[in-house]
């Protein structure tokens, strides 16, 4: 079946003389039958997830062309989670510079009092270059495809036939991708994250997160690291997860139309000095794009030529459909100012720049009055009176 109609049938047998959703269990406690069952390996606690959270992780599985998935309760926690379930004291990660501001710091702080080191790369470093960064004890290459900031595309299925002849393991935050427009697992990568906050609950209104893989071995370590540090995804998120997925594919066919037609827009204005849509033919790294995903969606960044902050600040106050916020891939739509993010490292291309860079999120508004929002902010800002 295609993905439109896995999403809508994720437990169909089950719910055969049941409601068309399952049912949300707010449970603690679960009653066992037997001694045996009471300290065997199965699920004795609602903590580890009941019927919802398992229609869940049947559904993301087959978004992400995985065979198995562990829930968390928000984007950070999986990307966390994925890392430390196979490091270990002594190890060594090497992180793609352009993570997820949170994972970065995670990666490079509290790893750091675990007893495991990090090294920075450029995303768009050679292979040949990469491979000299590995060391006796690296264990895993942790990635983020497009970057959620500076959108560089990476040679993904490079770099994991480089990991797989070191005996490294991959972890690829996909939350761009969704699952829809990119399968990382598909071109050997062996852990996928996905912040569920994002494109697949899509309402702004709950938090999740997950780790995909298809290893039986990664899926043990997964589920022991997580029981031990007590992670998991509340019921009432789960069902609003699952009810997510049922629209993600037709929300995202939106995002990305409207996307497209505001980032055309965009690239016309004289305010803009360039765009970072992976889309985009004039984007550095496209043929990659074209390589490895099957769409966009509707976040992008955009460089404005030089402007004074007062400027900026008058665009950003005259706004009235785009609000600023953090986070995206709800309804809504959202631009944030990024310099205030960026730590990347020196010669990274997002560095060669002279204006300020701007990252939006494009929702299900009308691309027609989105634009007029944008056009409007515009004159404000060059209004000198």
């Amino acid at each position: 079946m295609k993905p439109d109609t896995r999403l809508q049938h994720t437990d169909a047998e089950r719910r055969q003389h049941s409601t068309v959703n399952p049912a949300v269990e707010r449970g603690s406690s679960l009653l066992i039958k037997t001694r045996a069952e009471l300290y065997g390996n199965g699920t004795v606690y609602g903590r580890m997830g009941l019927g919802v959270q398992r229609e869940l992780e049947t559904a993301l599985c087959s978004l992400e062309a995985g065979n198995h998935a562990q829930l968390t309760s928000n984007g950070l926690q999986a990307c966390a989670l994925a890392v430390a379930a196979v490091a270990r004291a002594g190890d060594h990660v090497l992180i793609s510079d352009n993570l997820y501001g949170p994972n970065q710091r995670f990666c490079t702080r509290r790893l750091k009092a675990m007893g495991i080191t990090a090294t920075r790369f450029p995303p768009t470093l050679p292979i040949e270059q990469l491979e000299r960064l590995i060391t006796q004890n690296t264990r895993a290459i942790v990635m983020e495809s497009p970057g959620s900031l500076s959108f560089d595309i990476m040679d993904t299925p490079a770099i994991a036939a480089l990991a797989r002849s070191r005996a490294l393991l991959t972890i690829l935050d996909n939350t761009w991708g969704a699952g829809v427009f990119h399968q990382p697992l598909e071109l050997g990568v062996d852990l996928v994250v996905q912040s569920l906050t994002k494109y697949v609950i899509g309402h702004a209104d709950a938090m999740g997160g997950v780790v995909v893989t298809r290893s039986e071995k990664l899926a043990r370590k997964l589920f022991t690291c997580a029981n031990d540090w007590g992670i998991g995804l509340a019921p009432d998120e789960a069902y609003l997860a699952l009810r997510g997925l049922r629209t993600l594919l037709n929300r995202l066919r939106q995002h990305e139309a409207s996307g497209y037609q505001i980032a055309d827009w965009l690239s016309r204005r004289d305010e803009v000095a360039f765009l970072l849509h992976p889309g985009r033919p004039d984007h550095p790294q496209h043929a990659l794009w074209q390589r490895d995903f099957t769409g966009a969606n509707g976040l992008f960044g955009a460089v404005l030529n030089p402007v004074r902050e007062a400027e900026l600040d008058r665009f950003l106050e005259a706004l009235k459909l785009f609000r600023m916020g953090f986070s995206w891939g709800g309804f809504e739509s959202l631009l944030i100012p990024c310099d205030e993010q960026l730590r990347r490292l020196p010669g990274a291309p997002i560095l060669q720049r002279n204006g300020p860079l701007l990252r939006l999120h494009v929702g299900l508004e009308a691309a027609e009055d989105l634009i007029a929002d944008l056009d409007q902010a515009f004159q404000v800002m060059a209004d000198t009176g």
